[in-house]
């Protein structure tokens, strides 16, 4: 059995957004309460983390967490890699390198933002990163995963499939072809912004139509922003399998 933990589901200022006074950032609900979006999975003896945002040591802590065999960057945004130096305990108590999986822009953005931590003249206690290039299936200790082509604006970035899973964040636009790298799966998290249309992301209405054409057993909405509304509200208007996720949500598949 294997688990899926939404560290984040939020987009990239969270919610509540600093300073604002929109109802949804002023609900009293937990679900409301979104830290940038990132994942855990737990599969068989392996423990992945997908994407490093600013909140990762808030949502380790939160939810026991400390171990990592493998890291799998979706893109290089601020926030799905700017917790990148909160690994160093995970370094520290591993005593190695932590492997990280990436399209190859997204890896040379990493050597600039953390420099410290490359290079012959390394900051002491800087973190250690061991960087592989994605650009077709590979497998991490025998766990095959397929990365997932997606745009984002007009930003290639990659989605991933792990047995089951499929994991998709900050796409506005997935291809036929890559759809059907997807299928069959029966868990899928894939990003809806809002309910109104966005250059950058799904909508609500575009993530649910991409949604039907895979066809998984459940779908989760990540990367959600406070206009997308309540999320008890927003529930009620789904799909029977379509849920928003909502930050500590644990999932079996």
């Amino acid at each position: 059995m294997a688990e899926l933990i939404f560290l984040g589901t939020g987009t990239s200022q969270g919610v509540p957004v600093v300073g604002s006074k929109d109802p949804v950032c002023l609900s009293s609900n937990a679900k409301d309460k979104r830290l940038r979006t990132s994942a855990f999975v737990k599969f068989n003896n392996l423990d992945l983390l997908i994407d490093c945002g600013p909140d990762f040591r808030q949502q380790m802590l939160r939810e026991n967490l400390w171990n990592i065999d493998a890291i799998l960057l979706t893109h290089e945004h601020s926030d799905h890699v700017g917790g990148m130096d909160d690994l160093r305990p995970v370094n520290f108590l591993k005593q190695s390198d932590l492997p990280i999986y990436g399209m190859a822009r997204v890896l040379e953005s990493i050597k600039i933002r953390y420099a410290y931590a490359f290079g012959e003249n390394k900051y002491p206690g800087s973190p250690t990163f061991d960087l592989h290039e994605v650009d077709n299936e590979f497998d991490i200790e025998g766990l095959k995963v397929t990365p997932i082509q997606v745009t984002h604006g007009e930003l290639p970035i990659l989605g991933y499939k792990i047995a089951d899973l499929t994991y998709i964040t900050d796409a506005s636009f997935v291809s036929e072809e890559e759809i059907e790298k997807i299928k069959p799966t029966k868990i899928m998290v894939v990003n809806a912004l809002r309910k109104q249309p966005h250059r950058m992301h799904f909508s609500l209405p575009q993530a649910l139509e991409f949604i039907k054409k895979v066809q998984p057993e459940k779908a989760f909405i990540v990367h959600i922003g406070f206009p997308m509304g309540f999320h008890d509200e927003v529930q009620k208007e789904l799909p029977a399998n379509v849920f928003l996720a909502y930050d500590g949500l644990r999932v079996k598949f």
